[in-house]
């Protein structure tokens, strides 16, 4: 009976990112078609890119669902370096390419990739490995390896993506809460972090100005707060039932990134209250059913691992809907399953595929944590993980 009600909640994650991922691949050719006529001479350029990448992403969910946890423990660190590497040839002139002023990609414009959202899932693995065996390092091993976690975020801020860099740091922080790092040190840290970010968020003249259109959009209406204006008259012009699925007028060249960040709005324009409180319900219950299949487990660091990527799938979501309603400052965050991009999929899914390689039964072991003594209680290391599973 336990298993079977294990499978059904499973059922019903895979059933919500089911329908995350077809109203996303509807609302992009809704939002992208007319642009993609104009500019690349077939209304399905985006529709069918998106496909592919869809397609893509499964596949590589899939593969990594297969693998075993203690690979991608063992290797956090190594895999982490690897991708704060290739964010820092995105600063390269030879390699890099700059996107409204911010240099966060690679390759060729055929063929390009953003390495900061796979940063996002390569952190995640090395900061819930760091605070784990936190305990069992010495403070040299723990400088050492602290390197790993921070040298993505100054590189993410030299890009700039203050965007990216504003989840990194969250992923930190909530990985440290949900481990057996002192309290008293945590939110002391907590508050040094939040007081940094505030900083670094004033020391940009384009990011007070950002903050300041967020505040009033309508004192300079024509460039920091055009975007949030439109987005508003979406959202206005969707009333309760929305002016119907491909109606949107704000796509029309008026709303910039129509079909990547902004395609919430475009979603509230067509869709109306109700597909917007829809779209809000799946990603409350695609978060809910993640926290239960965790708290399903029994293994303290599976359980670590699934909640911080449910939480971080979570945050983006609602940032991005917090962004597009004028709630919060414009972040340059995506809608995850929904927005354009084969990076933000691929990584998305990656991360969907870690949550089926962690609950793999055949892997969960007994939690170490609950056979120590006091006086042993801080002794747990990553070596003994790797040889209990």
């Amino acid at each position: 009976m336990e298993a079977y009600s294990n499978n059904r909640v499973q059922y019903y994650f895979v059933g919500h990112l089911a329908l995350l991922l077809i109203i996303g691949v509807i609302m992009v050719y809704s939002s992208s078609y007319i642009y993609a006529k104009e500019t690349f001479g077939s209304s399905t350029h985006f529709f069918l890119k998106q496909l592919i990448f869809v397609v893509i992403s499964l596949f590589f969910a899939l593969v990594v669902g297969k693998t075993k946890p203690t690979f991608w423990y063992k290797y956090a660190y190594s895999i982490n370096y690897f991708f704060t590497f290739l964010v820092l040839l995105t600063l390269a002139d030879f390699s890099g390419e700059s996107v409204n002023g911010s240099s966060r990609w690679l390759g060729t414009s055929s063929i390009r990739f953003q390495p900061g959202e796979f940063v996002k899932v390569s952190l995640l693995m090395a900061s819930v490995k760091y605070f784990y065996d936190f305990s069992s390092m010495d403070n040299r091993v723990r400088l050492r390896n602290l390197a790993c976690l921070l040298s993505p975020l100054v590189i993410l801020i030299l890009q700039p993506d203050f965007g990216t860099f504003s989840i990194c740091m969250a992923i930190i922080a909530f990985a440290c809460f949900l481990s057996e790092f002192p309290r008293k040190y945590f939110y002391s840290l907590l508050a040094l972090s939040l007081g940094g970010g505030w900083l670094i968020l004033i020391s940009e003249s384009y990011r007070v100005k950002r903050l300041l259109s967020f505040m009033d959009p309508w004192s300079d209406p024509q460039r920091s707060g055009f975007q949030i204006i439109q987005s508003y008259l979406g959202f206005a012009n969707g009333h309760f039932f929305g002016q119907g699925l491909g109606n949107s007028h704000e796509k029309l060249f008026y709303l910039p990134e129509a079909y990547n960040d902004f395609i919430f709005s475009v979603i509230g324009e067509e869709l109306g209250f109700v597909g917007v409180l829809s779209i809000v319900l799946l990603f409350v219950s695609f978060v809910y059913m993640g926290l239960k299949m965790a708290m399903q487990l029994s293994q303290k660091l599976n359980q670590t691992v699934i909640i911080t990527i449910v939480f971080v799938i979570g945050l983006q979501a609602f940032l991005n809907m917090g962004v597009v309603l004028g709630l919060l400052p414009t972040k340059g965050l995506n809608l995850p399953f929904i927005s354009y991009g084969g990076s933000s999929m691929l990584a998305n899914f990656w991360l969907i595929g870690l949550v089926f390689a962690f609950l793999n039964p055949s892997d969960e072991k007994p939690d170490f944590s609950s056979k120590r003594t006091s006086s042993q209680s801080h002794k747990y290391s990553s070596s003994s993980f790797q040889s209990e599973i």
